[in-house]
């Protein structure tokens, strides 16, 4: 839906007010992802070691694999011990080349997950700490009851929304949980008062707010003399002035505030407003914010008991994270590490260690069997995909240069727009970035990023053209006229037909945004009251796009059904065709284009060369095998890029 409903509120340059607010205005929705959150953020330090410590707290082990799928517990799922990893066309990836390249991208974060585990193992083992199969899997009944989904569906929420297997999430994220829990026990129990705090933060009364901040006092007392005379002002004070940009876009107008969310003198100060009133100048984090009420929430009526129940759930949850950053700390400050990895000299006299922990040994091959147990299937689909370029290379006669690679480089940096004062690519500044924002060395970024689109880019540049079709295409959608729309944007036909009757009933642009704001299931929308940017020609959304311009203004249009989401829009007109000449942006047009479908080509030769290999991966238990060639039918168009959106005047 993003390409649909793209937000109009652009995020700003993150400001420590907008950051504080933010978190303010939305804890309260996410509260319970935020549980869940806390719990894979302690996990990342624990990720488990196939190792030889005891097994009095160590987490579910291959021998119990019988019983442990029996009773809920999944077991270590290794991978095939035999010597190849994978054939390609009748080439093999063998499991030593495999643990190479697991290592050699993975190495250094999954030791220092080992190091973590053994230290935590350790103090278990003092402490007579242990965790069964049967705590294990009522840890997972209760996180799956708790979010009101079957084991099932909490599995597959968990595959879907972060990557993690079953398998991952009870050796992985359970087990340490369950172990830190017992460690910290008396730590973590919330009090009485923080239980009461949370029920009125998340349950409480609280105050529907308009905000401007503004980055200078001389100008917030101008505004805040304005606004005292007429505060009817307000909406458009705020969008020529305020600073905070996600609410200047909507006049100001932020989520409730509630008490024990954020800044105290904030909070304070919108619960003494009543309905109308503008605040005082209330300087916050070096800027300088007046607040107007404009109404009051009652506090909710819930059940107490079951509330505080699940509140005092989450508390813990909270407070766990915390008592085990300064556990580690203690744990880490006391214990004798050494980094032989990362130490040449250390690995000429330690040959086959990576790593000693108070004098225990981390070996090589517990290293390289993890990385290859953690991130075995995602390197192998890596290098399947690297040899299918590379027997579709040499088949085809064609060599990637480094001449090659440097222009790839060069191309992406200038499209990122990391260029110097001539406009031409900085590939010293662009190195620096990919490499500290991915985290990532600058070989492997060549490697798995460059030399792929590069070698692509090779087997398809030549049979790519921009023709005068998509040149006015492309001109239309960038530069023709739009479909100013509200759209409300729902989940089934059922309630789609529910709400599309009711838009219907009472035609009027208040009610139309009424609805928006109770049922749309966009966030952006919902809280814009069906706002939307208007609607383009050629934008990759045909059949939404036919029904925008098949609208005038103030009709109501039938559902659209686009994907798997339903559509209800309301025109409120045509915005003007932009005066330019189509002759004085052809050049933008046709590099704009040709960059697009050259990367659609791209995506389409991948998945032509995939499709008619031969790909055994005993890993992930798959096998393919080439379609017959008489039954072999391509469709009727490129594949699309993920990562390219729809291009503008694309044909199709």
């Amino acid at each position: 839906m993003s390409t649909i409903l793209e937000t109009v509120r652009k995020d700003a340059d993150v400001r420590p007010f907008s950051t504080r607010l933010k978190i303010w205005l939305w804890r309260n929705q996410i509260a319970w992802i935020i549980a869940a959150a806390v719990i894979l953020v302690i996990s990342l330090k624990f990720r488990q070691a196939e190792g030889t410590q005891s097994a009095k707290a160590a987490a579910p082990t291959a021998t119990a694999a019988a019983s442990a799928q029996a009773d809920g517990n999944l077991p270590r799922s290794e991978p095939p011990q035999h010597d190849v990893m994978a054939i390609v066309n009748g080439k093999d990836i063998s499991r030593v080349d495999l643990t190479k390249a697991c290592v050699e991208r993975h190495g250094e974060d999954v030791l220092e997950s080992l190091v973590n585990k053994r230290l935590i193992l350790n103090h278990c083992e003092k402490r007579g700490i242990a965790i069964t199969n049967e705590d294990i899997a009522a840890e997972i009944d209760r996180m799956a009851k708790r979010f009101q989904l079957s084991r099932e569906q909490w599995f597959e929420m968990l595959e879907k929304e972060r990557g993690i297997t079953p398998q991952e999430y009870a050796r992985d994220i359970v087990w340490p949980t369950l172990a830190l829990r017992k460690l910290a026990a008396q730590e973590v129990k919330p009090t009485r008062e923080e239980i009461d705090q949370a029920l009125e933060r998340e349950f409480g009364a609280s105050v529907n707010a308009r905000l401007i901040a503004v980055g200078n006092q001389e100008l917030a007392n101008k505004l805040h003399q304005q606004l005292t005379a007429n505060p009817e002002l307000f909406p458009r004070l705020a969008i020529e002035h305020s600073i905070d940009i996600n609410s200047a876009s909507v006049g100001g107008l932020i989520q409730p505030i509630r008490r024990h969310l954020g800044d105290p003198g904030i909070e304070q100060a919108a619960f003494a407003l009543q309905p109308g009133q503008v605040s005082q100048v209330l300087p916050v984090a070096g800027q300088f914010v007046i607040l107007k009420c404009e109404s009051h929430n009652p506090p909710r009526t819930v059940d107490r008991v079951k509330v505080e129940q699940e509140l005092a759930e989450k508390i813990t949850d909270e407070k766990l994270r915390e008592a085990s950053h300064t556990l580690f700390a203690q744990l880490q400050s006391a214990a004798t590490l050494v980094n032989v990895y990362n130490n040449p000299e250390l690995r000429q006299t330690m040959p086959g260690v990576v790593a000693t922990v108070n004098g225990d040994r981390v070996t090589m091959k517990e290293l390289g069997d993890e990385c290859l147990l953690r991130h075995g299937e995602a390197i192998l689909e890596g290098e399947i995909s690297q040899m299918l370029l590379e027997q579709s290379l040499k088949k085809e006669s064609v060599t990637v240069t480094d001449a090659d690679l440097d222009a790839e480089v060069r191309h992406a940096a200038e499209l990122a727009g990391v260029v110097d004062a001539q406009g031409k690519a900085d590939l010293a500044k662009w190195f620096k970035a990919v490499t500290e924002e991915q985290g990532i060395e600058k070989d492997e970024y060549l490697r798995d990023a460059v030399w792929p689109s590069a070698a692509l880019k090779k087997l398809t540049a030549s049979t790519v053209a921009v023709t005068e079709e998509d040149i006015n295409k492309g001109f239309e959608a960038n530069y023709g006229q739009r479909v100013r729309c509200r759209a409300i944007v729902l989940g089934t036909m059922r309630r789609a037909q529910e709400v599309w009757d009711k838009a219907r009933r009472n035609p009027s642009i208040e009610y139309f945004g009424d609805l928006a704001e109770e049922y749309s299931i966009e966030p952006t929308s919902k809280n814009l009251r069906g706002e939307v940017p208007p609607i383009q020609r050629f934008g990759g959304q045909q059949q939404l796009e036919e029904a925008a311009f098949a609208l005038q203004e103030g009709e109501l249009s039938g559902i659209v059904q686009v994907g798997d989401k339903f559509l209800i829009l309301r025109c409120e007109g045509r915005t003007e065709p932009m005066n330019i000449n189509q002759d004085e942006v052809r050049e933008i047009l046709s590099r704009d284009i040709y960059e697009k479908k050259l990367r659609l080509a791209m995506s389409e030769k991948y998945e032509s060369i995939r499709e008619n290999s031969r790909i055994d991966n005993y890993l992930a238990s798959t096998s393919q095998a080439p379609p017959e060639r008489t039954a072999k039918s391509r469709g009727n168009g490129m594949l699309q890029d993920p990562a390219v959106r729809p291009t503008a005047g694309m044909t199709r």
